[in-house]
């Protein structure tokens, strides 16, 4: 997938399985593919954690072939779904981070530029998850681009 604001391609390498059915050697049964996600998840990892973990040290490349539901469904089901989406909390966290960079350098006119990109990504996404339902309608992101300049 491309990214939004350069002319840059995404990650190499990073593709899923080519076929969307369970492989031959996952011994796991769905009941204790979905305890491991619940486990890891009350172990404080996100989903997309979770998912790396099940695929580096248990050999599950996908688990929606073996469980029919994905790890945000079985999250919901069992009361352990964030708050706030996690690619959403990872943008502001990186505004966050990014501001407190400008505010000790305050002549990296570079980074104001990135932070206003990031910010634009955090306010298209937070329309887009008030509109389905995910985060309340009141939620607002503030920003500093102001005091900056």
């Amino acid at each position: 997938m491309g990214r939004m604001h350069t002319h840059r391609h995404g990650k190499s390498h990073s593709i899923r399985p080519a076929t969307l059915r369970a492989p031959s050697w996952i011994t796991q049964s769905p009941k204790d593919v979905e305890e491991l996600v619940i486990k890891y998840s009350k172990d404080g990892l996100t989903p997309s954690q979770i998912g790396i973990k099940l695929r580096d040290q248990h050999s599950i490349p996908l688990i929606k072939p073996i469980t029919k539901k994905t790890i945000g469904e079985i999250l919901e089901e069992n009361d352990l779904k964030a708050d706030m989406p996690e690619d959403l909390e990872n943008i502001v966290k990186k505004a966050v981070g990014l501001q407190k960079h400008l505010k000790a350098n305050k002549g990296d006119r570079r980074n104001v530029r990135s932070l206003e990109l990031i910010e634009a990504k955090v306010h298209r996404l937070s329309v887009y998850y008030k509109k389905i339902g995910r985060i309340p309608a009141t939620w607002k992101y503030k920003s500093v681009v102001a005091q900056l300049e």
